[in-house]
């Protein structure tokens, strides 16, 4: 039988998700979430999140390494 990979990706929303988010689409960093998923519920921001939320937001940032191909060449 053969074996499928799943390739795990951040939640919807979460912190990890809006950080390589901002950096894929060339905004600021400036880290927050959304608990309920991309522009549901409440935004959560850098002042209300904890440490470990925003480790996680600016090492996404950090490390996306694709960015939109807005095609202005």
């Amino acid at each position: 039988m053969k074996q499928i990979h799943q390739i795990k990706f951040p939640a919807h929303g979460s912190p990890a998700d809006r950080g390589s988010a901002d950096k894929y689409y060339g905004r600021p960093c400036n880290p927050h979430w959304w608990p309920n998923g991309t522009y549901k519920g409440h935004r959560v921001h850098a002042e209300d999140m904890t440490e470990d939320e925003i480790s996680l937001y600016k090492e996404a940032y950090r490390n996306e390494e694709d960015e939109k191909d807005w095609g202005n060449d």
